[in-house]
């Protein structure tokens, strides 16, 4: 039986845990394939574990938002802004802008 997307990234994962590239790339899997919760639970560590991996804001921002969790939205939202900002990351945070205007009030 052939091996499933997350199923290679869980063992990717499971093999090095520190690696912030495979973790996001796992929870894009599992948002894709619908499992929020366990999508979140990644990008929860991401932000947490790996600060500064820019990418992870955008994503789990968007999540928190479709979990109905506006102002955990916000607070990831303007976490990532900062965080693209001391980066220089003028892409990443016009995108995180975007999503906080578009999230509008607390």
């Amino acid at each position: 039986m052939e091996q499933t997307r997350i199923e290679f990234l869980e063992e990717s994962l499971a093999a090095d845990p520190d690696n912030a590239f495979v973790r996001y790339a796992l929870a894009m899997e599992l948002l894709n394939a619908g499992r929020d919760d366990d999508a979140w639970g990644h990008f929860e560590r991401l932000l947490t574990r790996h600060a500064d991996y820019s990418a992870a804001y955008y994503q789990a921002g968007r999540l928190l938002v479709k979990l109905g969790r506006r102002q955990e939205a916000w607070d990831v939202l303007t976490n990532g802004i900062e965080v693209t900002r001391r980066q220089g990351n003028l892409h990443a945070q016009s995108e995180l802008e975007a999503a906080l205007e578009e999230l509008g009030g607390r």
